[in-house]
């Protein structure tokens, strides 16, 4: 339950910093500028694309959320026996940050204009995404050969679970990135689209990563001693 109560306060702390940045207190009415800044215009559209990915991920969030409750709960029964954590996710973190840490790249290479940046920072970005995958299905593979098989314990079935739907969202990401890319790649958008469609995917990109982590965290057990310390230095 600590491990949920950490969760959703990052969460909340995510989303409340992106939404300060949304402007979505603005009057328009009262400010003045070009007209492409207000309601009716193509430039609107930009916004909404951002309100649409926040909820996507408030949904994707929630999902997160329910399986970590389940995994907490679960956790306190009988017939729950620990699985050991496989060695190579660990390397499959360092591998996801540096696809997170590519992406912010590329994104600063698109506010500077910078084609070439944007085109290795995207590729970068996604190379890595494809290494974390395959990392994770060695992963699979390892403790399948060990005899840690789904359906043989709770904490087997849970971890299975919940690194495919972490698996699946990085796996959609990639398509929505390579799009991008390849848009990129063919000078198919104006630098304004550009720049969009960049910030989503690393927008995606910095939310897998806080979700791997928090779940990593859970699966390895520190977590809760992180909560525990925390308590500790407050009380």
């Amino acid at each position: 339950m600590s491990a949920l109560i950490l969760f959703l306060a990052v969460i909340a702390v995510i989303v409340g910093w992106w939404l300060s940045q949304q402007r979505l207190t603005a009057k328009p009415w009262l400010e003045a500028g070009p007209i492409d800044d207000f309601p009716g215009t193509d430039a609107m559209t930009w916004p909404a694309a951002k309100v649409g990915l926040g909820v996507f991920l408030a949904v994707a969030g929630s999902l997160f959320t329910l399986f970590i409750s389940a995994y907490s709960m679960r956790m306190n029964m009988v017939d729950w026996r620990t699985m050991p954590v496989p060695k190579v996710l660990w390397f499959n973190t360092g591998v996801l940050v540096l696809s997170s840490v590519a992406l912010q790249w590329a994104l600063m290479a698109a506010r500077r204009n910078d084609i070439d940046g944007v085109v290795v920072g995207l590729l970068a970005g996604g190379a890595s995404a494809i290494a974390f995958l395959a990392g994770q299905l060695l992963a699979w593979h390892q403790l399948s050969d060990a005899g840690y098989f789904m359906a043989s314990n709770p904490a087997n079935a849970f971890f299975y679970v919940i690194t495919a739907v972490h698996g699946l969202h990085l796996t959609g990401g990639l398509v929505a990135l390579g799009r991008t890319t390849a848009g990129v790649w063919r000078h198919d958008t104006g630098t304004a689209e550009m720049r969009l469609s960049v910030e989503l995917c690393t927008i995606y990109w910095h939310f897998l990563l806080l979700v791997w982590l928090v779940l990593l965290g859970l699966l390895t057990g520190w977590t809760d001693d992180f909560v525990d310390i925390c308590r500790q230095l407050l009380s």
